[in-house]
């Protein structure tokens, strides 16, 4: 099937015009085709970016120069703030609360955000924004774009919050685990765990230094309010407790595995330790018997009627000399 004959998906998710005083106007993607979104005070469009008719206005109508089309187009993305001519270019992430999907495979929010215009744009459903969204559909609209953006900030690390202690209860539950000696703990458990915490580390640091960008250069840039930056300065603060949990909990994870693999080792040589002491016990038995058990002539006793008894005492007094030797040697 060529590109063409493929469907194209809905490119605007929701979009919002603001004028001062009134509420906010529901945009279609009409409104943003044909240019009426320009009479807005403000506008905020919320976009698909796997849509080709999105792309397209992106790159030939929205304005917008190529560098930050391209940034917001591409496929892979660290969380990072830019100021860019007249507005700023912003990655964040946000948990991946969709179903059927892990919440560390985290989801990407691009965003372009000026004095007049906010464009967010995510790949697949991103709960957050559809939080502000309600909130905005409720009357609560912030008094700028910078108060868009922080609201967008404060939602994903909402959303992210529950998903970052969850890891925190996760790593108690598995020293508990260790500690207990009833329990069996799987060898492939803690690996896995931390794979998932490696994968939240990965963006939340980045996600803070970008927040520090905003706090110190939006309002110089004149695009955030002192109040924007205050809730801006918040939601850092809270990313920031997040990033030094989650980097207490990989470490406590590194101590948890290197633990495991100790006593997995011990156990291992504790095994050995006692096959090696039935070797030792068994060693000059075998080779009594073994001496023993050869069919030539010229055996003694091998006439005598008492030789197994007496055999049978020597071989019990050989075990009990071995078994002493260990013990005074404290082997055992």
């Amino acid at each position: 099937m060529s590109d063409a004959a493929i469907p194209d998906v809905e490119p605007l998710l929701f979009g919002y015009g603001f004028e001062a005083g009134e509420l906010p106007r529901q945009l279609t993607w009409q409104d943003v085709e044909d240019g009426s979104i320009a009479r807005f005070q403000r506008v905020w469009l919320h976009l698909n970016r796997q849509s080709k008719s999105g792309q397209a206005w992106l790159l030939s109508k929205s304005g917008l120069d190529w560098l930050t089309v391209q940034a917001l187009l591409q496929e892979e993305t660290r969380p990072r703030a830019t100021k860019h001519g007249q507005g700023f270019l912003i990655n964040l992430r946000g948990v991946n609360l969709n179903e059927g999907s892990e919440p560390e495979d985290m989801v990407a929010l691009r965003m372009w955000a000026s004095e007049h215009l906010l464009v967010t744009m995510r790949a697949r459903v991103l709960q957050s924004a559809r939080d502000v969204d309600a909130r905005v559909r409720a009357g609560d609209v912030p008094d700028s774009n910078g108060g868009l953006v922080a609201a967008l900030a404060n939602a994903l690390t909402d959303r992210m919050e529950p998903v970052i202690t969850a890891l925190d209860d996760e790593v108690d539950q598995y020293e508990d685990d260790l500690l207990d000696p009833k329990v069996k703990l799987s060898r492939s458990a803690l690996p896995e765990f931390r794979r998932r915490v490696l994968q939240m580390r990965r963006y939340l640091a980045p996600q803070r230094d970008a927040l520090a960008t905003l706090v110190r250069e939006g309002p110089q840039a004149g695009m955030f309010t002192d109040q924007d930056a205050y809730y801006l300065r918040e939601t850092m603060d809270r990313v920031t407790r997040m990033s030094e949990l989650i980097e207490t909990v990989r470490e406590r994870s590194t101590v948890l595995q290197e633990e495991l693999i100790q006593e997995s080792t011990e156990e291992t040589n504790q095994r050995l330790f006692v096959l090696a002491i039935l070797s030792a016990v068994f060693l000059p038995l075998s080779f009594v018997t073994g001496l023993f058990g050869v069919n030539l002539g010229g055996m003694p006793g091998s006439g005598s009627g008492s030789a197994f008894a007496l055999l049978v005492v020597g071989l019990s007094l050989s075990t009990l000399v071995t078994l002493a030797v260990l013990r005074w040697r404290r082997w055992i």
